[in-house]
């Protein structure tokens, strides 16, 4: 039987839930000063394998720290130790059952309110964004890029990374191999977002915003669902 596409959504809205459940739990029980991002990255996978039924992750883990929080998504810095005063962002791709989810979180540890203030304008900038793709929902990735890079802007603070999002969905969702333009928020995308997937379903899109204090050599990170919810 096929899957409707008020139970696709309902899927990718219940993973989502999920990851919220863990990142609550990661959040409370171990983001502390004193480890490594690798040590927090291994105690995050036993996590979400013994209390989260996570069995698999469509992306690798990110944890990254101070000025590793400015490094693109493909590097692989060396390993950091998590200090009294520190931000802090995790990425989580994990698949609950066969459905992905996609979320990422900022975190700050201490009381700086340059650090304070970066996580706390994430929220906004992002919703900002989705409601300006809701006016529009048949815009392009580039248009909706520039947005993001654009209330970033009004936020004062730079847009850090070359994509604001992608698509998400049935494990393992469309990918293009070699593309990195097509089923992306990003530059070079004319593809109206609202185009259907190749199997003729609606597809699903993950907004992400980076924020980036050049003043102070810190970045941020938020994401989830744009579609659903």
């Amino acid at each position: 039987m096929s899957t409707t596409e008020q139970e696709r959504a309902a899927y990718l809205l219940d993973a989502q839930n999920k990851a919220v459940q863990l990142f609550e739990e990661i959040e409370q029980k171990l983001i502390r000063p004193g480890i490594s991002e690798k040590t927090l990255s291994d105690e995050i996978h036993k996590l979400g394998t013994e209390r989260h039924g996570v069995r698999t992750h469509w992306h690798k883990r990110v944890v990254r720290s101070g000025p590793n929080t400015l490094l693109p998504f493909e590097d692989n810095p060396p390993d950091r130790v998590i200090e009294d005063d520190d931000i802090l962002y995790v990425d989580l791709g994990p698949v609950f059952e066969t459905w992905e989810a996609d979320f990422a979180r900022t975190f700050v540890l201490g009381d700086d309110p340059k650090k304070k203030r970066l996580r706390d304008s994430l929220a906004p900038v992002w919703n900002t964004v989705k409601s300006r793709y809701h006016e529009n929902p048949d815009m392009t990735g580039e248009q909706l890029y520039d947005i993001a890079c654009e209330e970033a802007r009004n936020a004062g603070w730079d847009f850090g990374a070359k994509l604001a999002g992608h698509l998400v969905g049935l494990f393992p969702h469309e990918r293009i191999p070699r593309d990195k333009t097509t089923l992306y928020i990003t530059k070079g995308n004319d593809q109206a977002m609202s185009n259907p997937g190749k199997d003729g379903n609606k597809r699903h899109w993950i907004l992400e915003i980076h924020l980036r204090d050049n003043e102070n050599k810190l970045g941020a990170f938020y994401e989830q669902l744009l579609t659903v919810g």
